[in-house]
């Protein structure tokens, strides 16, 4: 059989098209359904809950089976494993068009979080061995870039067929890429003999994704519900038990899901904090600017969306030229520096939030350029500190740490601003009840439905409901700004050195 080595250069080239091509689906399907559920619930009705879910329950099931996914792909090879993801991904996303109620919706959901999962997974670990050195970087930047598209884009992609055909089209037209990029990949990637003998870590597998499943689930449920609600504390415990589980299950297996030895290498675990750092300093805005745009300065959707195009925009090219520089500097240096950038961009976008839209562009830009540096590097790290053979493994786990972040960052800041407006809502009114239900309407730009609940005139209550967003939004940016800082720290500690990757490793002693 021949060896990537020997594949003719259209059939790279056609393969990196494939995986850019699953790189785009995926989070076309994290921020592209954000925009249809008005219409979702318009059409089928449904509970705040159910509808929230029709987001989160991507995020869950995506991030808790892509290290699964990975290690699927060193045993079965990627061609098997992206062929299989991508038909479940297909047969689910056109599902969704048909279903009556939100609650197939939901279940839908998870399963084409399972496919994108596995999809992607095998697309990664598929670069590894198809480009080399400089070629790499390029390659995976390019990967990373059309991922930050698909991300920073769907919204105005969805929005715009919502407005055309309906919402139940953004699913179809999804699906329809979806079978392009299976034929792409059936054409273009050749089968191979197994990269790993033996089969999956079915122990570690199962602990590995209940624990993490069960802590996104309480993160995910925790600002609906309350940190102290009983569902919540029990998913976070069992999560903990079984991530106990996992570590010990791990040390014995003769050929485990996850080598932990892996994280004796010190850039192995940077690009491990390089992975989450999209999700603090990135994607948490363009999940909560949005809101501010249309909530609180009184823009229309379409103006967020364009607004939203200055943060989004330098993602179309930034990647490429962080992978040009690597040139000349170390790409540990280059996400470093970027995320200084973004730190810079956070600190100048909170002090002119309420200067007007024009003057929101230049920080926007600054972020966004700031975030593209390791965004178009990361990719490439994630494969270039392991050996060969634990390329799926790596991707996987680095894929986890990525997508998982997502969810967390986004409940955790959203759950940090609505208890800052708490706070200041508290000061102002100590007897008033209900505070904690107004500051998280707030918190998601409902100012008028968060009056509502105050015990106050709606004259009163909406100036001081302004007042604590303003305040608690800048803290908000300013605490990002303190993470990116750290980050930035952290990473030249860690990337800076330069530990060898060593030979296979050799498979632990069982006990």
């Amino acid at each position: 059989m021949p060896t990537h080595d020997h594949l003719p250069p259209y059939r790279r080239w056609l393969q990196l098209l494939s995986a850019c091509l699953t790189a785009l689906l995926i989070p076309l399907c994290f921020t592209g359904p954000a925009v249809v559920l008005p219409s979702i619930s318009h059409d089928l009705g449904g509970t705040p809950v159910q509808l929230n879910w029709i987001l989160n329950g991507y995020i869950l099931a995506y991030g808790s089976v892509i290290m699964v996914s990975g290690s699927l792909t060193d045993l079965y090879g990627p061609r098997r494993v992206w062929l299989l993801g991508l038909v479940g991904f297909c047969v689910t996303t056109f599902a969704i068009a048909f279903v009556p109620t939100t609650g197939w919706i939901n279940m839908l959901r998870l399963m084409q979080g399972v496919g994108g999962a596995a999809a992607f997974a095998a697309a990664m670990s598929s670069l590894a061995p198809l480009f080399h050195g400089v070629a790499r970087t390029r390659a995976f930047s390019l990967l990373g870039t059309t991922f930050g598209v698909g991300l920073s884009f769907g919204p105005l992609a969805a929005g715009w067929m919502v407005d055309a055909a309906g919402w139940q089209w953004v699913f179809l037209a999804t699906g329809a890429v979806g079978v392009l990029g299976a034929a792409m990949v059936a054409v273009s990637v050749r089968p191979t003999a197994r990269a790993v003998q033996g089969r999956l870590d079915w122990p570690g597998a199962i602990s590995f994704t209940g624990a993490l499943g069960l802590f996104t689930y309480g993160i995910l449920l925790a600002p609906e519900a309350g940190w102290t609600d009983t569902h919540v504390l029990a998913a976070l415990l069992a999560s903990v038990l079984l991530a106990v589980a996992f570590v010990r299950i791990e040390r014995r297996v003769a050929r485990p899901m996850l080598d932990l030895r892996l994280f004796r290498s010190p850039r192995f675990v940077g690009v491990q904090v390089l992975a989450a750092s999209p999700a603090f300093l990135f994607i948490v805005l363009v999940a909560l600017l949005p809101g501010r745009f249309i909530g609180i300065d009184g823009h229309s959707a379409l103006q967020a969306g364009q607004l939203m195009i200055g943060l989004a925009a330098p993602l179309l090219v930034v990647p490429f030229v962080a992978a040009l520089l690597t040139r000349w500097f170390r790409p540990g240096v280059l996400s470093a520096l970027g995320l200084l950038a973004v730190a810079a961009g956070l600190v100048w976008l909170a002090g002119i939030l309420d200067t007007g839209t024009a003057a929101l562009w230049m920080p926007m830009l600054l972020i966004g350029c700031g975030i593209g540096l390791p965004w178009g590097l990361m990719d490439a790290m994630a494969v270039s500190v392991v050996d060969a053979r634990n390329v799926g493994m790596a991707t996987g786990i680095f894929n986890t740490v990525r997508v998982s972040a997502d969810g967390v960052a986004i409940a955790v800041v959203s759950a940090l601003l609505a208890l800052l407006i708490q706070t200041q809502l508290t000061a102002a009114m100590p007897e008033a009840q209900a505070l904690a239900a107004a500051a998280n309407r707030a918190a998601l730009g409902q100012l008028d439905d968060a009056a509502a609940r105050l015990p106050a005139s709606l004259t009163t209550a909406l100036p001081l409901l302004h007042h604590a967003y303003d305040n608690a939004f800048r803290h908000v940016l300013h605490a990002l700004a303190v993470i990116a800082v750290l980050t930035a720290l952290a990473i030249t500690l860690l990337l800076g050195r330069r530990d060898p990757v060593a030979a296979p490793l050799s498979p632990p002693a069982t006990s």
